[in-house]
C-alpha cells in the first residue's frame, strides 16, 4: 500500500475538510447553487417523470366537464374580453383563475405522488457507495494507511400480511377522492360565478327599468307643466310630478350603484383584481324566453345527485381509504419476509481496512416477527377505526345536506317557473294601463294622481318581473350544481331568465 508523507497528508486533510464544509453550506443554503446545478440535481434525483404510471390521465388531458367535447384551455394572459362579457367567458375566467380550483388541481398531483410511493413499496431498494479512510497507528504517527471501500446493497420485502396492498388501495381511493374534490371545486366555482353573473344581469335590468321609470316621470312632468301653462292643470299637480321625478332619480341612482357593486363582485369571482377593473364592462343581453317546464321531476334529480354529485363521491372515496388504512395498520403488526443482499470490496462500510482486494458477498432472507410494541399497534388500530366512523358520519351529513338542497331547489324552481308567466302577464297589463291613462291624461280626461299611480304600478310590475327571473335562475342553478351537471355549455344553455 502506498504511504503518504506528512505534507501530502495535511493537504489531503485540508481538501477533504474544505469539500465537506462547502457541501454542508450548500445543503443548508449558505452557498448559492447555480440554477444549472439545481436543474442537474433535479434531473439526477428524478430522471423519469412517472416511472410507475401513478399520474391519472386527467393531469395530461385536462378535466372534461359534462356536456363538453374538449377540456378548457387556460392561457397565462387570459383576461376580460373586449366585447360584451358572456356567461361562458365569465366561467372560463373563473375556472382558470380561481385559487380553490388551482389548489384542488395541485391536490390531485399530490395524491398521485403518494400513489407512486405506495407502488414503489413493491420494488427493491438498491444502494451503492464508496468510502475512503486514512488511518494511523501509535506510537509512530509518521506513517499511515489509506483504504478505499466499495459496496452495493439490495433489500426487498418479499412477503407481508397485506400492508402494502392496503396502502396501495388507500392511495387509489385518496386519488379518486382528490379528483372528485376537484370536480366539486369546479362546480362550486362555476355556481358562484354564474350566480354573481345573474345578479349583475338582474341589477342591470333593474337599472334599466328605473331609467325607464325616470324617463316616464319626466314625460309626465313635461305634460303637467304644459297643462298648467294652458290653465287646464294646477300647481299642485306639477309639484306632485316633480316629486315623482325626484323619487325616480333617487331610485335610478341606487340601482346604478347596485349594478356597479354587482360587477365588482363578479370580477372578484372571475379572479380579476380590484385595482384592475376595466372601464365600460358590459354584459351580454339575456334571453327573455320563459321555459315551458322543468326537464325532470324531483326523484330523477335526487337519483342523479346520489350517483354524480362530486362531494358525495369524494366522501365515499375517503371512507374507502379509511377502511383500507385500518387493514394496513393491522397488517403492519404481523410478520414480514425480507431479502437482503450485498457485496463489498476492501471491507464493509462499517468495517474498513479489511485488506486490499478483500471481497465480501452476503445473501440472506430474514423473517421479522413483531412480538411486543407496548400496545402501540392496538391504539393505532383503534384510531384508524375511529377515523372510519368519522368518515361515515361525514358521508351521511353530506348526503343529507345535498339531497335536502336539491329537494328545496326543485320546489323553488317549480314555484319560480309558475311566477315567470304570472310576472310577464302583470308587466304587460301594467304597460297597457299606463299607455291608456297617458292618452287620457294628455287629453285632460285623467288627473295626475291616476297617472302617477299607473306609473308606480308599472315600475312595481317591472321589479316583480326581474325578481321572478332572478328566483328562477337561482333555483335552476342550484339544481344543476347539486346534480353534478354544471358545465360551460350546460350553464349557457340554461342561462335564461
Amino acid at each position: 500500500m502506498k504511504q503518504l508523507n506528512p505534507m501530502q497528508q495535511n493537504r489531503s486533510h485540508r481538501l477533504t475538510g474544505g469539500a465537506i464544509l462547502l457541501f454542508s453550506l450548500a445543503l443548508s443554503g449558505g452557498v448559492p447553487v447555480p440554477s444549472t446545478h439545481a436543474a442537474a440535481l433535479e434531473e439526477l434525483a428524478t430522471p423519469l417523470a412517472d416511472p410507475l404510471l401513478a399520474r391519472p390521465p386527467v393531469l395530461e388531458r385536462g378535466k372534461l366537464l359534462p356536456g363538453e367535447r374538449a377540456p378548457l384551455t387556460c392561457s397565462v394572459s387570459s383576461g376580460l374580453p373586449r366585447q360584451a362579457l358572456s356567461l361562458a367567458d365569465a366561467i372560463d375566467l373563473a375556472l382558470c383563475r380561481h385559487p380553490q380550483v388551482q389548489a384542488a388541481w395541485a391536490a390531485i398531483k399530490l395524491q398521485a405522488a403518494q400513489l407512486g410511493e405506495a407502488r414503489a413499496a413493491y420494488l427493491p431498494a438498491i444502494n451503492a457507495g464508496i468510502g475512503q479512510v486514512h488511518s494511523k497507528s501509535s506510537p509512530t504517527l509518521e506513517s499511515g494507511r489509506l483504504s478505499r471501500t466499495q459496496y452495493a446493497t439490495l433489500s426487498w420485502r418479499l412477503l407481508d400480511a397485506g400492508a402494502r396492498g392496503a396502502n396501495h388501495r388507500a392511495a387509489d381511493a385518496l386519488l379518486e377522492a382528490a379528483g372528485a374534490s376537484h370536480d366539486a371545486a369546479l362546480q362550486k366555482a362555476m355556481a358562484n360565478v354564474i350566480s354573481l353573473y345573474f345578479d349583475a344581469q338582474s341589477s342591470l335590468a333593474s337599472r334599466q327599468a328605473r331609467a325607464q321609470s325616470e324617463a316616464l316621470a319626466r314625460t309626465v312632468l313635461a305634460t303637467a307643466v304644459k297643462r298648467e301653462q294652458r290653465g287646464v292643470g294646477s300647481r299642485p299637480e306639477t309639484l306632485q310630478a316633480r316629486t315623482f321625478v325626484a323619487r325616480a332619480e333617487l331610485e335610478h341612482a341606487r340601482a346604478s350603484g347596485l349594478y356597479q357593486k354587482a360587477l365588482v363582485a363578479l370580477q372578484a369571482a372571475m379572479g380579476i383584481a380590484a385595482d384592475d377593473v376595466p372601464q365600460g364592462l358590459t354584459l351580454a343581453p339575456p334571453d327573455d324566453d320563459d321555459p315551458s317546464e322543468l326537464e325532470q321531476d324531483l326523484q330523477d334529480w335526487l337519483q342523479q345527485v346520489r350517483q354524480q354529485h362530486p362531494a358525495i363521491l369524494a366522501a365515499q372515496a375517503q371512507l374507502e381509504a379509511s377502511l383500507e388504512k385500518v387493514r394496513a395498520t393491522r397488517a403492519e403488526g404481523l410478520p414480514t419476509v425480507d431479502l437482503n443482499a450485498g457485496r463489498a470490496l476492501n471491507g464493509r462500510p462499517d468495517q474498513p481496512g479489511a485488506g486490499r482486494g478483500a471481497r465480501d458477498t452476503t445473501v440472506g432472507i430474514s423473517l421479522n416477527i413483531p412480538l411486543f410494541d407496548g400496545f402501540s399497534r392496538t391504539y393505532k388500530v383503534r384510531g384508524a377505526q375511529a377515523q372510519v366512523e368519522l368518515r361515515e358520519a361525514e358521508l351521511r351529513e353530506i348526503q343529507t345536506q345535498v339531497l335536502g338542497e336539491v329537494a328545496s331547489a326543485h320546489v323553488e324552481a317549480g314555484a319560480a317557473l309558475r311566477n315567470l308567466a304570472t310576472s310577464r302577464r302583470l308587466l304587460e297589463a301594467a304597460q297597457s294601463s299606463v299607455d291608456a291613462i297617458s292618452r287620457k291624461y294628455d287629453s285632460g280626461i285623467a288627473d295626475i294622481v291616476e297617472m302617477l299611480n299607473a306609473q308606480a304600478a308599472l315600475s312595481e310590475a317591472g321589479q316583480e318581473r326581474i325578481r321572478a327571473q332572478s328566483e328562477w335562475r337561482s333555483a335552476r342553478l342550484r339544481l344543476l350544481a347539486n346534480a353534478g351537471r354544471m358545465s360551460r355549455s350546460v350553464a349557457a344553455a340554461d342561462a335564461r331568465p
